[in-house]
């Protein structure tokens, strides 16, 4: 019963150290219940907390007794060190150190059943009244990863030729990207909304545009009619004088420049695959979100 999160879930590398400054007991098992705290505190979205405890047992002749979560001195003196950890499912691991030639089935039956009640008391009663279940978020201060899927023949695009694509996607969202040649895509920043970001880019380059989303762009050129805005590298579209302001545009270096970023709004792709994009719906829609939310 797997519980950690996939590679496509959390694209983190997860390093979980337990430090025991003194034992009198089961550190194995007390580290399993440690390491689920710490897991579920950080975030990690564990399909499930995980409890562990030891089971002994102690042998004379034809009689025996087995005792559950045993101290130091058990586990020196007794016949078996029997531990399982486990979720409230079903079990995750178990570990077993014995002395004696062998188990009966009548023993391992109890071993199983005292563990499997230490185990739920452990989860019911001890873990679950601290933290129930992952945080919904992060810390604010790890970095933020997230992983996309492009298809293998857009990796040039997203990098670019000489990395200039994959650079200026990096230096404008303060992110890391990596791409492999599977064409998984991970994207990694301080800011969850850089991150955010620059998956929007990378999703603009290597999908085509929707007509009705809304896109930051850069102007690129100015004409008598209307400024060119580069949404993604290497999609480019016309904003229409008319659709440059939500009043009435004389002159398009009224408006805007030359290296500017504005929010445009793609109204139409034509035959030829042309981007038409619109600065005033860009603005009438989001003021129309804007006043929505209050």
């Amino acid at each position: 019963m797997p519980v950690l999160p996939s590679l496509e879930e959390f694209p983190y590398t997860i390093r979980c150290v337990s430090e025991v400054l003194s034992s009198n007991g089961s550190t194995s098992q007390a580290s399993i219940c440690g390491s689920t705290l710490a897991l579920m505190d950080a975030g990690v979205p564990i399909k499930a907390p995980v409890a562990g405890i030891s089971c002994g047992l102690i042998t004379e002749g034809d009689r025996w007794m087995t005792m559950l979560d045993i101290q130091g001195v058990e586990d020196f003196h007794g016949d078996m060190d029997f531990k399982v950890g486990g979720t409230r499912k079903g079990i995750t691991a178990i570990q077993m150190d014995i002395k004696i030639d062998g188990l009966t089935y009548d023993i391992i039956a109890e071993a199983f059943e005292k563990c499997r009640k230490g185990r739920l008391y452990i989860l019911d009663e001890i873990i679950k009244p601290v933290i129930a279940r992952p945080r919904e978020e992060l810390s604010r201060w790890a970095p933020k990863m997230f992983s996309m899927m492009i298809p293998t023949d857009k990796i040039k695009d997203v990098i670019g030729k000489g990395g200039k694509v994959i650079q200026d996607i990096c230096a404008t969202c303060n992110c890391k990207i990596d791409v492999q040649e599977d064409g998984h895509v991970f994207v990694s920043a301080v800011d969850q909304e850089d991150a955010k970001r620059a998956i929007f880019t990378i999703k603009t380059i290597v999908e085509d545009p929707e007509i009705g989303a809304i896109y930051k762009g850069k102007v690129t050129r100015l004409m008598n009619f209307g400024a060119f805005v580069e949404i993604a590298p290497g999609k480019e579209g016309l904003v229409h004088i008319s659709k440059l302001d939500t009043k009435r545009v004389e002159r398009v270096e009224d408006v805007v420049a030359v290296g500017d970023a504005i929010v445009v709004k793609v109204t139409d792709i034509d035959q030829q695959g042309r981007i038409n994009l619109s600065r005033r719906d860009a603005i009438l829609a989001l003021e129309a979100k804007k006043n929505a939310q209050q």
